[in-house]
């Protein structure tokens, strides 16, 4: 029986991987009942309704990134204060993360339900598709709560030591809903209506799973819930901690925007599908790289606690050592296996198939280099160092993107948006290297 993997351990490249494996395959997991959800509403509903979804899935991350800003940044915290061997302020200091998260769902799902309409004009939804951007976001807000701590409690469960139940948990939750989508899509043909249903559903299951176990009389681990008060200092720092997480999704969802305008401007509607099912597969290069970076955090957070420079610097090396390597065995798949991926979401219509197999094939080789961005801000999350996870997060996602999306669509049309997204990638990861090199010193790593 292989031994139980702690935090405080010395890490090898087997440990490494072991560790982070579930952090990874939740977001794989994650990223394709995506895929089966895009695949349901593409071939039973249609490709105006699979365009329209897209389409208002950027406001949706806004939410959801608030649920990732308060578990990234106060795990990093938590397990900061593990490390500096303080059981029970790691415990208040979970403990009241979580009641702002269940607040922060509240207001937000409230704006999110007055705002949906006219967020989905301002994304570029035209007649055809806003009662399908409408219906679908209405929906899922109504289960924001659930969706935040699906979220949130994934980062805290790293922390405790029990990643393989928050990867439990997703699995049962994921085959909820792609069950629940045959049922409500494919058979009682609720359209967009089932698709976020099941999606809703399927976040009740994965959100409350982690919360009845941290109850629990099972929860050995050092982080309970336990007696807590509100303070306004560690609030700001978790957040600040995490603010690069929920920055990455505003940022994602203001650029979605402008992709969206640029695409129906030089492709219609086909451009925005074109688009989605791109997205789909690239999800599945962000969910290994994000999987695994986030799942690496905690112990980089509990080391830089301990004032164990060695062990951090063990951590950084080989994470990069397997993270280069992941990069090139996935950009080589996503080549070899493209025509099959885009034919699982659009094979009904060749135009948009060959389409579609012309912006993939453009924008997976950047991602040769997306990694270092992730793990970068990432990394700096985990050292608690909000502000150059932050601008690292904000170049990467919103201010050189911008950048490229204006400017390249002006030289070479269509075609510019697709090498927008690899030029975006390349100059994000020169900014990612500065920083690493240029904040050694202070870190020690």
């Amino acid at each position: 029986m292989k031994t139980k993997i702690k935090l405080s351990d010395h890490f090898t490249y087997s440990r490494l991987i072991r560790f982070t494996l579930p952090s990874i395959g939740i977001l794989i997991l994650t990223s394709i009942y995506g895929m089966v959800d895009g695949y349901f509403i593409s071939n039973y509903v249609g490709k105006v309704a699979f365009a329209a979804v897209n389409m208002i899935i950027p406001f949706l991350m806004v939410i959801g990134g608030m649920g990732s800003m308060l578990g990234v940044g106060g795990s990093a915290l938590v397990a900061k204060t593990l490390g500096e061997g303080d059981d029970n302020r790691a415990g208040r200091y979970f403990t009241m993360m979580i009641y702002l998260m269940v607040i922060t769902g509240l207001f937000c799902g409230a704006i999110g339900f007055v705002v949906i309409e006219p967020v989905s004009k301002l994304f570029g939804a035209n007649d055809s598709m806003i009662n399908y951007c409408v219906t679908y976001g209405k929906i899922c807000i109504l289960f924001i709560i659930m969706l935040l701590a699906q979220y949130t409690f994934e980062s805290y469960m790293i922390v405790a030591g029990k990643p393989h139940l928050a990867l439990a948990g997703t699995i049962v939750a994921g085959l909820t809903n792609i069950v629940l989508d045959w049922l409500f899509i494919a058979v009682l043909k609720w359209g967009v209506k089932g698709a976020a249903l099941a999606t809703g559903f399927s976040q009740c299951i994965g959100g409350l799973i982690p919360f009845v176990w941290f109850l629990s009389k099972k929860n050995k681990s050092r982080l309970h819930f336990i007696k807590t008060k509100f303070e306004l200092y560690v609030m700001l720092k978790a957040c600040g901690n995490g603010s690069s997480e929920m920055l990455s999704s505003v940022s994602g969802s203001l650029t979605g925007i402008l992709y969206n305008w640029q695409l129906m401007k030089y492709a219609g509607e086909n451009g925005v599908t074109a688009y989605g099912v791109v997205m789909y597969t690239t999800f599945i290069f962000i969910a290994i790289f994000e999987g695994f970076s986030s799942g690496s955090s905690p112990i980089i957070s509990y080391h830089y606690g301990a004032k164990n420079h060695s062990e951090m610097k063990n951590v950084m090396k080989k994470s990069i050592i397997i993270l280069t390597l992941s990069a090139i065995i996935l950009t080589a798949s996503a080549i070899i296996l493209a025509y099959p991926i885009i034919k699982f979401f659009v094979g009904y219509d060749n135009y948009l198939v060959e389409l579609t197999h012309h912006a993939l094939i453009i924008c997976v080789v950047p991602f040769l280099v997306m990694w270092v961005n992730i793990y970068t801000s990432s990394f700096f999350t985990a050292l608690n160092d909000g502000k150059i996870s932050a601008i690292i997060s904000f170049l990467h996602t919103l201010v050189l993107p911008t950048f490229c999306i204006v400017l390249f669509p002006l030289l070479w049309k269509l075609n510019g948006v697709w090498y927008s997204i690899a030029g975006s990638e390349v100059l994000s990861c020169l900014a990612s290297i500065s920083f690493i090199f240029g904040m050694k010193r202070k870190y020690k790593y």
